[in-house]
């Protein structure tokens, strides 16, 4: 990544703290993402990390349901654009696409959201969805307008 796409503030490309992590999750209560069963493990503008079990979010084949995959795939990405766009902005997802490659029947999809483009007005992260395994399922993009509130 340049320079110039990196976010502005030193702070938003640190780590997130615990007690960050742990107001994310407060504030996942009551959404799609809690009923999903989502946990963000690790945040920053640069990387978010969630994990998201088979469980319960399958479709009638015992199949990982792909919308699952994009669910957690948007979750990832939106966070971590929320953190690049800093104080006083939010983020918006423009435009999501997502391939399945292999499918999950049992245990835990981890969701790794990596940035391509940090930009002021533009947010763009690669996400990689693998299985306990370490394989990949899917591989979904994401890309956020970042406003003023």
């Amino acid at each position: 990544m340049t320079e110039a796409s990196r976010p502005s503030s030193a702070a938003e490309n640190r780590p997130a703290t615990d007690d960050e992590l742990a107001m994310l999750r407060e504030m996942s209560k009551g959404t799609l993402d809690e009923r999903m069963g989502i946990e963000i493990v690790e945040a920053s503008a640069e990387r978010v990390v969630a994990t998201m079990p088979v469980e319960g979010n399958t479709q009638p084949y015992g199949l990982l349901h792909g919308g699952a995959n994009v669910v957690i795939a948007e979750s990832v990405g939106s966070i971590g654009a929320a953190i690049a766009a800093g104080p006083g902005r939010y983020a918006v997802g423009l435009d999501i696409n997502a391939t399945h490659h292999r499918s999950a029947r049992s245990g835990i999809v981890t969701a790794t959201a990596t940035a391509l483009s940090l930009g002021r007005t533009l947010a763009a992260y690669d996400v990689v969805i693998t299985d306990d395994q370490g394989r990949r399922t899917c591989t979904a993009r994401i890309t956020c307008m970042l406003r003023d509130q």
